[in-house]
């Protein structure tokens, strides 16, 4: 009896190490794979953290254990090089600042919650938010998830921003336009001149996607920054959105049917994010001007669609910030979904993922020079 359990355990723990590695190895090729080839493999990239962490618990053990074993989990785990530092920032010296610079921020704001049932509640969070922004008084301001009613409107928002900024230089595009003016959509303000502004248009737009890209290029002094606000393919759950009614609700589903929605919704924005990342990732290639591109990507960094924008340009999260950073803070685990990249040629510092949750993601923050 006690040779067949001596036998058992270690044979399961090796099994679980077995399958824990292979998990990770296919978070690896995550990145370079399109979701439309291995219907599965995204989902590793989602779970990387939590893959990884199994990791090196097991790699403790079997350490500890003093077996061969543990030769095999630390070669896995150091195959992932540089693909670790995507989630970890380790920047222990900030770049020297330049005199041409400007703060960007950027933010998912939720609507400014207009939709809450308690309109005071929700007017308090909008509150909030402007002086939140007014505190942090940026220069370049992109928000995802804005709302704007046209006058006469008992919920005002884009005069606020226009007096945080103190200029009238905007970029707006509402992906969607609901009864009485109300606008939904993404936003660009910015304190210096917008020579030209733009969108990059996503395939199949229709009145249930809120998804849109649009860019400004912005002069400051002799230079031209070409600044993109990107809202890329969310998962659409129904308890996540209030625009829209898709008859489906996840409370009337059984608990398979419920994992196979969420799944299928998964999928689905998977192969969207991946198409709207490459027609962003192309039009970016072309800029004249040193390019920011900011916004809300709703796909980690071990993914398909972060690594159209990591080829070329640089993380400033990974450039100049520490630590594992967090931007998505709803009920769905995901991480760092929110990015500030930028052109090689510019430099970035001061990084901040903010603390204020008056959304389900925090905004970010950075300083960027030519």
């Amino acid at each position: 009896m006690d040779k067949k359990r001596n036998f058992g355990i270690p044979f399961i723990f090796k099994t679980i190490t077995f399958f824990s590695l292979l998990a990770l190895l296919l978070c690896y090729i995550c990145p370079y794979i399109h979701p439309e080839t291995i219907f599965i493999l995204p989902f590793f990239g989602l779970a990387y953290p939590i893959i990884l962490a199994v990791n090196l618990v097991i790699l403790v053990i079997w350490s500890l254990f003093r077996s061969k074993w543990a030769i095999y989990s630390l070669l896995v785990i150091l195959i992932g090089g540089k693909l670790h530092f995507r989630a970890i920032a380790v920047n222990l010296w900030q770049s020297s600042k330049k005199e041409n610079e400007l703060k960007i921020v950027t933010y998912n704001v939720r609507l400014f919650d207009v939709y809450n049932p308690d309109k005071e509640a929700g007017k308090n969070v909008r509150d909030r938010i402007f002086s939140f922004l007014r505190k942090e008084n940026p220069d370049v301001l992109c928000l995802q998830e804005f709302y704007r009613q046209d006058q006469p409107t008992s919920f005002p928002t884009i005069d606020s921003i226009f007096s945080i900024m103190g200029t009238h230089n905007y970029h707006e595009r509402s992906a969607h336009t609901r009864r009485a003016n109300q606008n939904f959509g993404v936003a660009l303000f910015s304190k210096y001149p917008m020579i030209a502004r733009g969108d990059v248009m996503f395939d199949a737009q229709s009145r249930t996607d809120y998804n849109y890209c649009i860019y400004a290029d912005i002069v400051k002094n002799q230079d031209t920054f070409r600044v993109y606000n990107v809202h890329f393919q969310s998962i659409r759950l129904q308890s996540e959105y209030y625009l829209v009614d898709n008859g489906d609700p996840l409370s009337n589903l059984t608990e398979q049917s419920t994992i196979i929605y969420i799944l299928k919704k998964l999928h689905v924005a998977y192969l969207k994010r991946a198409d709207q990342a490459r027609r962003v990732a192309e039009h970016v290639n072309t800029s004249p001007y040193p390019s920011i591109v900011c916004g809300d990507f709703n796909d980690t960094p071990l993914s398909y669609t972060y690594n159209q924008f990591n080829r070329k340009l640089t993380d400033a999260f990974r450039n100049t910030s520490f630590g594992i950073g967090t931007t998505y803070i709803g009920k769905l685990p995901a991480g760092r979904i929110d990015y500030i990249f930028h052109s090689p040629e510019l430099t970035s510092y001061d990084f901040k993922i903010q603390e204020e949750e008056l959304s389900d993601h925090r905004a970010i923050s950075c300083t960027i020079a030519k």
